[in-house]
This record gives C-alpha cells, sequence and structure tokens, in this order.
C-alpha cells in the first residue's frame, strides 16, 4: 500500500479532484500555500494499493497542467535598486512524494 502526496496548483484542483473520483481513489484535500510565490495549492492524500499508484499518477499528470506568469522582478520588492521589470516564470503542474503505508485503517 503507498500513500501518495500531490501538490497541485489551485486552478487544477477541482479537475484532479474530480478525475480521482472518477478513477476509483479516495482523495483527502488539504488547502496548502506556496513558498515561492505564496500562491493557493491543493495537496491531496491519495491511500493506494502499489498496483494503482501508475493510475493515480497518470490521472494527475494529465489534469495538472504547467503555465507561464509574470512577476515583478526582484528589483521591485527591495532588493535591488534598479528598475522593476516583469519576469515570465513556469507554474503549475504537480509535485509527488509517493510513500510506503505500514497500516491503514478507515474506521
Amino acid at each position: 500500500m503507498k500513500l501518495i502526496f500531490a501538490i497541485v496548483n489551485g486552478d487544477d484542483s477541482h479537475a484532479v479532484s474530480g478525475a480521482l473520483m472518477s478513477g476509483g481513489f479516495f482523495a483527502t484535500k488539504l488547502a496548502s500555500t506556496g513558498g515561492f510565490l505564496s500562491s493557493g495549492n491543493t495537496t491531496f492524500l491519495i491511500c493506494t494499493d502499489d498496483e494503482k499508484v501508475d493510475k493515480a499518477l497518470e490521472i494527475i499528470k494529465e489534469k495538472s497542467h504547467k503555465r507561464k506568469q509574470f512577476i515583478q522582478s526582484a528589483s521591485s520588492v527591495g532588493i535591488d535598486s534598479g528598475a522593476a521589470f516583469p519576469v515570465e516564470i513556469s507554474i503549475g503542474g504537480a509535485t509527488i512524494f509517493i510513500t510506503d503505508v505500514e497500516r491503514y485503517e478507515k474506521v
């Protein structure tokens, strides 16, 4: 048995949640915040049999999209005295951790 921690961009949360449910997975959703941009994320906790992990990952990858976003350069937040200018960064997608589960009970 495995526990999947999937940290998904808030914009993709609803699509990932619906696809996981349609795929027969039960997930606990936790609101979380990214450290770099302080943007909203959703962390999914999914406990599943070893042979179903690849299917869950496939669903998460299919519904979690990377996108481009412009942010103000570091100079605009007081780190540098130069002029501020927008910088394009890549956001979204999913960060996934998979761990072994020694024991699982649903009461």
